[in-house]
């Protein structure tokens, strides 16, 4: 079902959904590509999306986009990305959660050499309103 629902994402309505190559213009500037959603793990409030980006300029190794320019960015991909895919996902949740990172690590796994970040938000008339953890 994850499948199902990224590639709905990918494709989107009309045709104007990202390829999870292209990348996303973000504040810093960084390299930022789509990786996948996930809908079918419930947060604290319910219904919950969390929308996962690839942003290898995080890395801790070689980091280039500190942690204010990274939640800049978690910020601006909720609004001009998650907010857009609502209606092609299906019942607005409860929360969006935004993570980047700085590889692909799958969903629940642990990974204490990947760096990621995460911004929980609410929507509220129709713009994304931050969710302190």
């Amino acid at each position: 079902m994850r499948k199902i629902l990224a590639l709905a994402l990918l494709l989107g309505c009309g045709g104007q959904g990202l390829s999870a190559a292209e990348e996303i213009t973000v504040p810093s500037g960084q390299p930022v590509t789509f990786i996948d959603v996930i809908h079918d793990a419930p947060g604290p409030d319910g219904l919950t999306y969390r929308f996962r980006f690839l942003a290898p300029e995080i890395a801790r190794a070689k980091r280039k986009i500190s942690t204010d320019q990274a939640a800049d960015d978690m910020t601006a991909l909720c609004n001009s990305y998650a907010v857009g895919q609502m209606s092609n996902v299906g019942p607005v949740p409860s929360q969006i959660v935004i993570s980047l990172s700085d590889r692909v690590v799958p969903f629940g796994e642990p990974d204490p050499d990947a760096t990621q970040y995460f911004q929980a938000y609410h929507i509220d008339n129709g713009a994304c309103v931050w969710d302190g953890f």
